[in-house]
């Protein structure tokens, strides 16, 4: 469900969100949930566009920043805009993890990594359930 945020930080109740949401991606987005890898729709795909929130239709990532990390979840070596998310610290599971938000409506898109390749050395490991992708029309 692509929508373009009218303005920043779109703050809906977990109702709300449960009404707009399908049952995975509430999951991920709201609940910090992670989709079973090489499962999501995004993970392959090579066409020219953009990845937007599947929550709230802010644009995060750009396909020339996609990359095949064999990890099983779509990974970026950077982002769409400096503005477009948020990092956090994340100690669940026992791990030291850093979580990336989508700084629009917080929702919970995956995990980066310092083992990406150059210019960033970053990998935005994203589940594709939080992302919707729009074709770059020719």
């Amino acid at each position: 469900m692509s929508e373009t945020p009218d303005e920043k930080q779109i703050e809906l109740t977990e109702e709300e969100w449960r009404e707009r949401l399908t049952d995975e991606e509430y999951e991920v987005l709201r609940e910090q949930g992670t989709e079973r890898p090489h499962s999501g729709e995004h993970v392959d795909r090579d066409e020219n566009g953009s990845y937007s929130c599947a929550a709230c239709g802010a644009v995060l990532f750009d396909s020339e920043t996609k990359f095949d990390a064999h990890c099983g979840w779509p990974s970026f070596w950077d982002i769409a805009d400096e503005d477009a998310i948020e990092l956090r610290e994340d100690h669940s599971h026992g791990m030291e993890r850093t979580e990336v938000v989508c700084a629009n409506c917080g929702g919970h898109l995956g995990h980066v990594f310092d083992d990406g390749p150059e210019p960033t050395g970053k990998r935005f490991c994203i589940n594709s359930v939080a992302l919707d992708f729009e074709d770059e029309e020719a």
